[in-house]
Formats: C-alpha cells, structure tokens, sequence
C-alpha cells in the first residue's frame, strides 16, 4: 500500500492507495502549527491507524507546503511554523520506523497528475498551479525532479520579461513578492494577480469569478483583460518551455477551471516558443484537492 500525508495549514491528510492507485483509506485531522512534538504525533497516529485498518505496513510519501531541502533533510515552510527548518525528513522516518519520502505540495500535485491514466504515456509532464499564488512541478519518466536546493519547479518566481513590462506598462506597478523580490510572474499571474491587473486597467476592483462571468457575457472590457492576461500567461510559459520542453502541461489551482485559458494559450503560445518547437499538450488538473495527498503516495512508485 502506499501512504500519502498531505501536511498544510489547518490540516494533515493521509490517503492510502493500492497497487492501482485506487483510494482505500482516509482521514483528515487539525495540524498542529506550533508544536513539533505534537505534529510528528499526528503522522504516528495516522500511520499506525492505517496500519491496523488495512493490515499492512505502507510506504510513506509526504507533501509539505514549502521548500525540501533533501541534502539536510529539513523543510522550509511558513504555513507550518512548527517544522520550520527541522530534520522532518529524519524525525518521520525515525518515529515511524520505516523510510519517508518528503516533497514540495507543487511536486506532489504534478506527480499525482503524471500517474493519471490518461498521462502516463507522456514522458515528461510540467504541473503548473495558478491559484493564490503560481507554483510548479516537473516530473520525468514517473519521478519528481527536486534539484540540488529542492527549488526545482519555482517558476512563478522567475522575473517579469521585458515583453511583459511594455504590455503592462506603467498602469500595473510592481509589488513585492512573497519571495522578498519584485516583479516576479507570481504577482501578475495568480489569481490576485489576474483580478490586480483588471483593477489596474479599469478603475474597478473585481473578483476573478465576476471577471470571467463578465466576459462569459461578452463584455468588451472584460475581453480585452482577458487577452491581455492570455499573452502576459503565454510570455511566461513560452520561457519555461524553452527550458524544460515537457511532452503535457497540466493546470491546476483555481484560474485553471477558466475555459478560457484553454480555448485562447493554444493560440497565443507559439510566437513566444522556440522557433522549431511544437505545443505541449495542455490540459486541466484531473484531481484539483485530492492531488495532493495522492501525489505524496506516488512519490514511492517508482523508487
């Protein structure tokens, strides 16, 4: 059986899956934010919970909101303070008593995507996330790619390009990214992004489920937003897929149930990739939520 935690702010998932991939087993309970004693407790209880339900003793994937770094074992994360640059990895492995595999959330929804059915033939699949912020995964041939810092997949952090600073000019001011740094694509393409552009524009401050629904209407000016967002999206993207050239791109997060982006990328991508490149194919995430705790279980696949 294979285990998958998935560790956030309020909660702590662990899903168990078979041999198929097939959900066998659930539980969700509250993380504790601030008490590391307390939060590897809960991974003891889930585990051996799981263990005498189902008979067994599974392998253990984790997804943590933040930075692995593998070479320490340590985890960066701000959503959990309690585990803030301690040996998680270690700590798991030894209260558990058994190997611990730990990941970046992005990585595991990427990998959770790769395992589909449907995209298993591709051989190297990016997962991108536009939600409140923009996050990535890449995994090749079934296995996450982490890097040396366990920062691999970080491309919402990449910097504006100059193409994008004339397209917004000076109506969009830059603001700083969570990450410390200005300009990154994070803060133009995230959901807050998108509805901070429209404002920027327009005078007016709209969610981004008014805007889409206005230009599901046929509003000019939403249309106009639209496009410029698509263009802004694909100037980004064509970097990135210049650099990793993936087979399928798989949106997720909750700019990623916007048709929109589906119906006009195809068509805006092209002039930004490299000269003799073909398009990805570019897809909606099959698992939205779920992915998470089921991408953690497939971090032990394909050892």
């Amino acid at each position: 059986m294979y285990y998958g935690f998935d560790m956030g702010g309020t909660k702590i998932e662990l899903a168990v899956f078979d041999e198929s991939l097939k959900q066998v087993w659930q539980k969700r309970v509250p993380t504790p934010k601030e008490d590391y004693q307390a939060l590897l407790n809960v991974f003891k209880s889930l585990t051996e919970e799981a263990d005498a339900a189902l008979g067994c003793r599974g392998k253990i994937g984790v997804g943590v909101p933040g930075i692995v770094n593998h070479e320490k074992g340590t985890v960066f994360t701000t959503n959990v303070p309690a585990a803030k640059y301690k040996p998680l990895i270690h700590d798991l492995a030894n209260i558990l008593q058994r190997p611990v595999k730990v990941e970046n959330d992005a990585n595991c929804f990427a990998l959770s995507e790769a395992w589909d059915p449907e995209f298993t033939r591709y051989p190297t699949v990016l997962g991108l996330i536009l939600g409140t912020g923009v996050g990535g995964g890449f995994v090749t041939n079934g296995k996450v790619l982490s890097g040396k810092n366990g920062i691999a997949g970080e491309i919402g952090h990449m910097n504006i390009s100059l193409q994008g600073a004339r397209l917004l000019g000076e109506t969009v001011p830059e603001i700083a990214c969570g990450c410390g740094k200005t300009a990154c694509f994070e803060t133009y393409l995230a959901g807050p992004g998108f509805e901070r552009i429209y404002a920027a524009f327009t005078g007016k401050k709209r969610s981004a489920v008014e805007i889409i629904q206005l230009y599901q209407q046929g509003d000019a000016v939403a249309k106009q937003h639209v496009d410029r967002y698509i263009n802004l999206l694909a100037m980004f993207l064509g970097q990135v897929l210049t650099v990793l050239d993936p087979d399928l791109v798989v949106i997720g997060g909750g700019l990623s149930q916007f048709d929109g982006i589906y119906q006009l990328l195809p068509t805006a991508l092209p002039q930004y990739l490299y000269g003799i490149a073909n398009l990805p194919a570019i897809e909606r995430a099959r698992y939205g939520d779920s992915g998470g705790a089921r991408g953690a279980a497939c971090l032990n696949l394909r050892d």
